[in-house]
């Protein structure tokens, strides 16, 4: 079984920059409200035992949350489903902003 590896903010930042990943926002619905990564989808980690199928895997997938813990565990448990290129953002959004990285209204 494969498993999951940790990506840094700065290193996210640049996948995001060359557009070569699937950024999965694992928050409540509450907490994206506040913001959300530019780019990201929003699958609440409640739902992705229901929904991780209608996940790509034909680029890296980074999970992230708010401080990495939820989405550690969706990269766990997609991996456990046979998704590979699965990555968890350490620190979640905390060190995405406390990186000076910018935050976008969900559309």
């Amino acid at each position: 079984m494969s498993s999951y590896n940790d990506i840094e903010a700065s290193d996210l930042q640049a996948l995001i920059a060359a557009k070569k990943i699937h950024l999965v926002d694992v928050r409540n619905d509450d907490e994206v409200a506040r913001g959300i990564i530019a780019g990201a989808k929003h699958l609440q980690l409640s739902l992705l035992p229901v929904e991780y199928e209608s996940l790509s895997n034909d680029l890296p997938i980074v999970f992230y949350c708010h401080s990495g813990v939820r989405s550690a565990h969706a990269a766990a448990f997609v991996c456990s489903k046979g998704y590979t290129n699965v990555y968890n953002l350490v620190g979640g959004v905390l060190a995405w902003g406390k990186a000076g990285y910018p935050f976008a209204n969900k559309s």
